[in-house]
């Protein structure tokens, strides 16, 4: 037996994209579905960082103050230790905007908070444990979505399908729209270890020593850390044994060999397969894809939360009028790729070189650190510290920065 419903939108996925959008179309009045295959948020290893420019859309929701009495750490500097040497990388202190900082909270929270304040509003369904499985199509335009959950198969029929389920996106697939790879020259091996709150180590960063990358995240009680290697290289690093490679964390970063003691195997480190990635249309009719379903971010500078709720801000902007009346055609479909195309396109050139000039030459550096020099780049952050504020602006508020423009309904 196959259950009907009937939406005007309805978002496969829910993640940072697809749970903001629908948040902000309920509030525009249009009737909304969410999608999520999952039964709850609660997985490990999600990004966590809300950069200053998502900040900004919950102040322009006036759900900032309720949204900060959540757990969360500040970052209002990244630091890295540079083959001995500490370079301030990015200084957001300075950025004008309503939260001049970086806020660590489990991205399950920001789900679970995004999904209650969605459910005030009398337009919007969750589904959960609800998975997208393929777009139904008439005519050659996308009509709504078949979904399953357990033994129950949905068929939802929708004025506009959206495809947030992430860089594996079913929905994407089945639609035919191709993705072209930009490459990702890394892998990252990402881990925790407790934090002694003792040591006066607070900052957030990273540690650069030859052949090895170590990202060092203060979640309060523990460290997130995030350990990269070549892309492909973990077969090669497990052969080399879990000594080994605590060996290399601990020289690279002496405070946390005492905590090095709880990794006790392989199965305490989760791989992530660094994509970069995007489609080449992001539209066809009836069918909208964004945030990673529309393009895969690299790890660096972790925006890949905030790329995703851009593109949901800059759909509901367009798009939430358009729902209240009729079916968005292509050419409105469209529009919201003209809007977030370029961002994402810059954002991921600027990962890109990073990736290529700074973290690939680090892993395949020889072991003599005495030989190596901080990359240019670097040498001038270290000279003079106020540049540090341009890659706060680029990390922080990034290209083309969208604001909440729909007005609730």
């Amino acid at each position: 037996m196959t259950s009907v419903l009937s939406t005007t939108c309805c978002i496969a996925g829910g993640g940072p994209a697809g749970m903001m959008l629908g948040l902000l179309l309920a509030r525009a009045g249009v009737a909304v579905i969410v999608l999520e295959k999952h039964t709850d948020f609660l997985r490990d290893f999600r990004g966590d960082t809300i950069h200053p420019s998502t900040l900004a859309v919950m102040h322009d929701l006036g759900l900032l103050d309720r949204f900060l009495k959540l757990p969360h750490q500040r970052v209002e500097r990244l630091d890295a230790d540079v083959y001995g040497q500490r370079v301030t990388i990015a200084d957001f202190r300075h950025l004008r905007t309503p939260c001049p900082y970086i806020a660590l909270m489990p991205q399950w929270d920001f789900l679970d908070f995004l999904a209650e304040e969605a459910r005030a509003w009398p337009n919007f369904r969750l589904l959960m444990g609800t998975r997208a499985d393929a777009v139904i199509e008439r005519d050659g335009a996308v009509v709504g979505v078949r979904a399953s959950s357990g033994e129950q198969d949905i068929e939802i029929t929708a004025q506009l399908v959206v495809a947030a389920d992430g860089r594996h996106s079913t929905l994407r697939d089945r639609a035919g729209l191709p993705a072209d790879d930009l490459g990702a020259p890394i892998d990252v091996l990402w881990f925790r270890l407790p934090r002694d709150a003792a040591q006066d180590v607070e900052q957030t960063g990273g540690y650069v020593r030859a052949g090895v990358f170590l990202v060092t995240i203060n979640r309060g009680s523990y460290w997130q850390c995030g350990y990269v290697i070549a892309k492909g290289g973990n077969d090669a690093l497990r052969a080399e044994g879990l000594d080994a490679l605590k060996a290399r964390i601990a020289d690279a970063a002496p405070f946390l060999k005492p905590a090095l003691q709880t990794l006790r195997s392989w199965d305490d480190l989760s791989l992530l397969s660094v994509q970069v990635n995007r489609l080449r249309q992001w539209q066809r009719d009836g069918l909208l894809c964004i945030g990673d379903a529309a393009h895969a971010m690299s790890p660096v500078g972790g925006v890949g939360i905030n790329l995703a709720v851009q593109d949901a801000v800059a759909g509901a902007n367009l798009l939430g009028d358009v729902l209240r009346q009729r079916r968005p055609d292509v050419h409105d479909l469209a529009r919201v790729q003209r809007r977030r195309a370029w961002p994402t396109r810059v954002t991921q050139a600027l990962q890109i070189a990073i990736q290529n000039t700074v973290l690939a030459p680090a892993l395949a550096a020889p072991a003599d650190t005495a030989t190596h020099k901080l990359p240019l780049a670097l040498q001038l952050l270290r000279r003079m510290p106020l540049l540090s504020r341009v890659p706060a602006r680029v990390i922080g508020i990034g290209v083309r920065p969208e604001r909440v423009r729909s007005a609730a309904k």
